[in-house]
């Protein structure tokens, strides 16, 4: 009964009872330990290095040393913090490509990456991605119309 009741004021106060009982004390401020927002939880997995010098969704060619990922979610060109949940280590990318074509993976990271992250020879590893910073996306209409021209028009 006193777990239900404690579950129940936890509901009410808008925290969940797992989060109530990670609360932290920051500069005299109980802050809840929650999750980033627009995280994602899932596995990556490596690039394969026969891919070198393939274009890539955003033109670029696949370079292996380049701290470069693939994603389905992420939109071209913008950054995010990759992290390894199993070792902590993490290394912030460029999305450049989409993909993993294989359902449960969230992304497909360069041998560079993967060697950052620590992922050994398993070849994927359980990983946390946050993004930094957004790239706005335009409709294809406007991607793909040429850039206007600059300067005095000639007539």
């Amino acid at each position: 009964m006193l777990v239900l009741s404690a579950t129940l004021v936890a509901g009410c106060m808008g925290v969940a009872p797992a989060l109530a009982k990670a609360a932290s004390t920051t500069r005299g401020k109980a802050e809840h330990a929650r999750p980033h927002p627009a995280a994602q939880h899932g596995h990556a997995s490596i690039y394969a290095r026969s891919l070198a010098g393939r274009r890539m969704a955003d033109g670029t060619r696949f370079d292996p040393r380049a701290a470069t990922v693939a994603s389905r979610t992420l939109p071209l060109g913008s950054r995010a913090r990759v992290t390894n949940l199993r070792n902590g280590r993490s290394v912030t990318v460029k999305v450049t490509d989409r993909g993993p074509h294989i359902r449960q993976r969230i992304l497909d990271v360069s041998p560079a990456v993967a060697s950052s992250l620590g992922m050994g020879g398993s070849g994927t590893a359980l990983v946390s991605v946050i993004p930094v910073s957004m790239i706005a996306v335009t409709g294809r209409a406007e991607a793909a119309a040429p850039p206007a021209r600059r300067g005095r028009s000639r007539r």
